[in-house]
């Protein structure tokens, strides 16, 4: 991918943005002279705040009470001042297109974009046939976020299962034994193939896929990006966490953002009262700042995954990543 094309992508979605937010559209008073190109100055463009969703995953403690309805944390998010909501598919009761029509039109009347579909799949299994289940499954969330009107999804590459408990799993830093008769070969093989088949899905209903470091074969920077390099197409970018890699975080977070494959959302942790799995102590300064230089524009999605109740979690980590973003 060339150096232009890349550039290209990166900021044509926050153009579009920029203008379906009243941002793009200069007023009368600034209408240039007949023939003038406006152009942005190099003050202006530094000084662009990422806008900042929240994941309805964040709301799991919201004043002690567990899956909120879609429609109940559209307007707390909404009075919070959040920009956006991502939404977790896996704790949706109600997919129906009666459903999906009323969050839409939600969302739309309380001022707030749906800016993210994160969904499960699992494509690391040596059974075709079950591979194949995982690809439909994934064009059905493709159709879903399309629905929607989601630009993109987040989704996995599935993880060999050969530790059963998730707890454990983070207990072990994400790392799990590759499945007896098999190799790591096979297994990128395999998610390769089945992303492939999902991509013509991802065209024509003009929705990216966001393949995230999360566990699996994605469970390190190198394993991501041999993924979607190896892809090489538009309709697959990188969702970026903030808090799935253990070891040398900063160092793996810059090696995606360096990537000639763009990032399509930055999904960012926080853990006040202490983490669910694990707690980490991320600069967001620092995280900013990387994004910045890469040039990333676009969405920030809040992740919440603290103890403590996320009517105070939550505010606070809106508080801590506007600073930042």
């Amino acid at each position: 991918m060339t150096h232009a094309r890349r550039t290209f992508l990166k900021t044509a979605p926050a153009a579009i943005a920029g203008a379906w937010l009243g941002g793009g559209v200069p007023s009368a008073s600034r209408e240039p002279a007949s023939g003038a190109v406006l152009q942005p100055t190099p003050a202006a463009a530094s000084q662009k705040r990422n806008p900042i969703g929240v994941s309805t995953y964040s709301f799991g403690t919201y004043r002690g009470r567990r899956r909120l309805d879609e429609i109940e944390i559209l307007d707390i998010a909404a009075d919070m001042g959040f920009n956006g909501v991502e939404l977790l598919q896996n704790q949706m009761r109600d997919q129906s297109p009666a459903k999906l029509q009323r969050i839409k039109t939600h969302a739309h009347s309380v001022g707030l974009a749906l800016m993210g579909f994160s969904t499960h799949q699992d494509f690391v299994s040596g059974d075709p046939a079950e591979r194949q289940r995982n690809v439909d499954l994934t064009i059905g969330q493709v159709e879903t976020a399309a629905r929607l009107g989601i630009p993109t999804i987040r989704i996995n590459t599935g993880r060999w299962n050969t530790i059963r408990s998730f707890n454990d799993l983070m207990a072990n830093k994400g790392i799990e034994p590759v499945t007896e008769g098999h190799t790591e070969e096979e297994g990128f093989r395999w998610v390769i193939e089945a992303i492939e088949k999902v991509l013509p899905a991802a065209e024509r209903h003009g929705v990216i896929l966001g393949l995230e470091n999360h566990w699996g074969l994605a469970r390190t920077a190198a394993g991501l990006l041999r993924i979607v390099e190896t892809i090489d197409s538009p309709w697959l970018q990188i969702t970026f966490d903030t808090g799935n890699f253990f070891d040398q975080r900063v160092e793996q977070l810059k090696m995606m953002a360096a990537s000639k494959v763009p990032i399509v959302l930055v999904q960012a942790k926080t853990y006040f009262g202490g983490g669910t799995w694990y707690t980490l102590d991320i600069d967001y300064a620092e995280i900013a700042a990387i994004l910045r230089a890469d040039g990333y524009r676009g969405w920030i999605s809040l992740e919440f995954e603290g103890r403590e109740d996320a009517a105070t979690g939550v505010p606070k980590s809106l508080e801590l990543l506007r600073k930042h973003f």
